[in-house]
């Protein structure tokens, strides 16, 4: 028996980059099919590379959660194109993307793979939660640098970071984190409220950056000590610096809430046994037929044999 290890999909990263990265293609019926197409196609390469347990499809069911933007309302919203009837905001996918999401999750419960998401949650917020003892080691797909807080050897926990391609992703353990930032994984999330993030909406602290806020958690350990540091005039630090960490203090009372991914959301653990062979064997043809997938499902059909 395979040792077990589990891997954690942030799946709307991988379908985003399907989307843009492979060709446009249609199904018989005229339906664009290519994120289906490389979403298949990428599980296809992580299993066979990683040869992975147990495979969860995290998901996004609310990928903008309210309580997030009450703390900080600049969160993620130049990502909102328009607010529905009831008020809810909507995400930009564009078009040809948004009809596939729903063929996703139908491919998916075909084969058996495991979709799991959570109310006012993100899929950050699920992986953290299912990487937070796991009993096993776990592999988590994405490409977003927000999860490099939960990176931890002693639990066995790395990133499968995607930014470079499924292909050519790179594995970040500790000592990646320590060589590209110069902080702790532990401290990352610190690091990151610091630096603020643009593609989230994060303002960070004003004038201090990556090399600033590596510097700022070497000398006092964690943000609380940042923070406490500068507000004693006796403890060193550079006056500029001090006087921005003070100028920040509302955003920094609240925004390391809004950084840290959740690890305790009520989800039921030891998830996500990766099928040998498709759950629904009926379902999934009839998929196949009608959106011309014949060449990917064939591949992940293959790929979890040979790993069963």
């Amino acid at each position: 028996m395979p040792e077990p290890r589990l891997m954690l999909l942030d799946t709307a990263s991988l379908y985003f980059r399907a989307f843009f990265g492979v060709p446009p293609v249609d199904g018989p019926d005229g339906t664009p099919v290519n994120a289906v197409r490389g979403l298949l196609d990428f599980i296809s390469r992580l299993v066979d590379t990683y040869s992975p347990t147990h495979v969860v499809c995290c998901w996004d069911d609310d990928w903008r959660p309210q309580w997030r933007v009450d703390l900080v309302p600049t969160y993620k919203a130049h990502r909102v194109v328009e607010e529905t009837e009831v008020g809810a905001d909507v995400e930009e996918v564009p078009d040809p993307l948004q009809v596939q999401v729903p063929i996703i999750r139908e491919v998916l419960a075909a084969f058996g793979i495991t979709v799991v998401g959570a109310p006012e949650a993100e899929a950050d917020d699920v992986i953290g939660t299912l990487a937070t003892d796991a009993g096993m080691p776990v592999d988590v797909v994405t490409g977003d640098r927000d999860l490099f807080q939960l990176v931890d050897d002693a639990a066995g926990v790395r990133v499968v970071y995607t930014v470079k391609g499924v292909g050519n992703a790179e594995q970040v353990d500790e000592a990646w984190v320590r060589a590209k930032y110069d902080v702790e994984a532990a401290q990352y999330a610190d690091f990151a409220t610091m630096r603020g993030d643009s593609s989230d909406g994060l303002p960070g602290v004003k004038g201090v950056g990556e090399k600033t806020a590596a510097k700022l958690l070497a000398a006092h350990g964690d943000l609380a000590g940042v923070r406490a540091a500068a507000a004693d005039e006796s403890v060193a630090m550079a006056a500029g610096v001090r006087a921005k960490v003070l100028a920040a203090a509302d955003y920094l009372d609240v925004a390391p809430t809004v950084v840290a991914v959740k690890r305790d959301l009520p989800l039921e653990r030891g998830v996500g046994a990766l099928p040998t062979a498709p759950r629904d064997p009926e379902a999934l043809a009839a998929l196949t037929e009608r959106y011309g997938l014949t060449s990917p499902v064939e591949r992940l059909t293959g790929v979890l044999a040979a790993h069963g």
